[in-house]
């Protein structure tokens, strides 16, 4: 059975304790569901987008968040193929998230053929391969990269989800289980195309099922696609040990892989912190208050600023009427949330502690 080779070093532990202090302050915030709703919404856009781009899509995330609400897009037939496919794959990654029993190949198979239908040719998809393949890099024509002999391919991913299955692998971190998984599948590359995104996909899959998806606020793919030299020269700094995979010393993926978790739940938890605003809110009415849009705007810059005053917030909120912003001011007072400091024109709104 396959056992990755890793330590946890000092770098590994610092990301892992960032990670675990951010899912704390993102899965306790106080939002109501629309706002999840939003950030859902938005995380799901910016992993679609970033996901295929990163592959070679040219579609801009404008373009992506217009096909997945059903508009027409001008552009590459097989682009807007891609954006469809990976949108069905979340939703397919929803159903294997809550299906009972062990991760096994057909879960990988399954993710694959959504990714890449009407791409490949059918019998292709969601079919490990039968050729051997090469990465080269596209200006000079130089391997950079050779996947095992397909041959090899069935029993290494046999190997892998015989760890992936073991009750003592299952005792490692999730986040860890993620990026061992991730950087073990690339290195197989077990399709001839479509690896990147499936991998990706699985990935992600293992957080979901071991209570790591974090509300499904983040995007990883994001982090990737915005610096790509990174995330491939990561992967091949491990590639470059040796050629058997099992040989190999993942500390250094892992370091970068849990780095970009990091990353991008410190940025979703300073986000859930300005909108959440206060964990007053939450002690105060035991539950999450239902707030507008431009209340929690509003909200936000008290909070942030200690206090304001009417012609602060009016600026808050350019594009409403000065009656608009007065109802949401009267209508925060009301549920307890801001009070009245001061009088006459020199009043200022704060949060209400009591």
């Amino acid at each position: 059975m396959y056992a990755p080779k890793y330590i946890i070093s000092n770098k590994i532990l610092k990301n892992i304790g960032s990670i675990e202090a951010s899912k704390e302050i993102i899965e306790g915030a106080p939002l109501v569901p629309s706002f999840e709703k939003q950030f859902q919404s938005d995380a799901m856009v910016r992993t679609i987008h970033h996901g295929t781009h990163i592959e070679g899509n040219d579609l801009t995330l404008y373009q992506t968040k217009k096909i997945l609400e059903g508009a027409e897009v001008y552009a590459r037939a097989r682009d807007i193929q891609e954006v469809i496919n990976y949108r069905n794959v979340a939703g397919l990654l929803d159903e294997l998230a809550v299906k009972r029993g062990a991760y096994d190949p057909d879960m990988l198979k399954d993710i694959h053929k959504a990714t890449v239908d009407r791409i490949v040719a059918p019998e292709r998809a969601g079919v490990f391969r039968t050729t051997e393949v090469v990465i080269k890099e596209e200006e000079t024509g130089k391997i950079i990269f050779s996947p095992p002999p397909f041959v090899e391919v069935p029993f290494l991913i046999e190997d892998f989800f015989a760890w992936l299955n073991d009750p003592e692998a299952r005792e490692v971190h999730p986040i860890l289980r993620a990026g061992i998984a991730h950087y073990i599948l690339v290195a197989i590359h077990p399709f001839v195309e479509g690896n990147g995104r499936t991998v990706r996909a699985f990935s992600t899959l293992i957080l979901m099922r071991e209570n790591y998806n974090v509300k499904k606020f983040f995007s990883l793919e994001e982090h990737f696609d915005t610096d790509p030299a990174d995330y491939y020269e990561a992967i091949a700094s491990v590639d470059r040990q040796s050629p058997n995979i099992a040989s190999r010393q993942i500390t250094p993926w892992l370091e970068y892989f849990t780095g970009v978790v990091a990353i991008e739940l410190t940025k979703v938890k300073e986000k859930v912190r300005k909108l959440s605003v206060d964990s007053r809110l939450k002690v105060k009415f035991g539950e999450q208050v239902a707030l507008s849009e431009r209340q929690m705007r509003l909200i936000e810059y008290i909070s942030d600023q200690g206090s304001g005053g009417m012609n602060e917030l009016k600026r808050v909120l350019p594009m409403v009427s000065e009656d608009t912003v007065l109802r949401e001011i009267r209508d925060l007072m009301e549920k307890g949330i801001i009070k009245k400091s001061g009088s006459t024109k020199a009043s200022k709104y704060i949060i209400a502690t009591k």
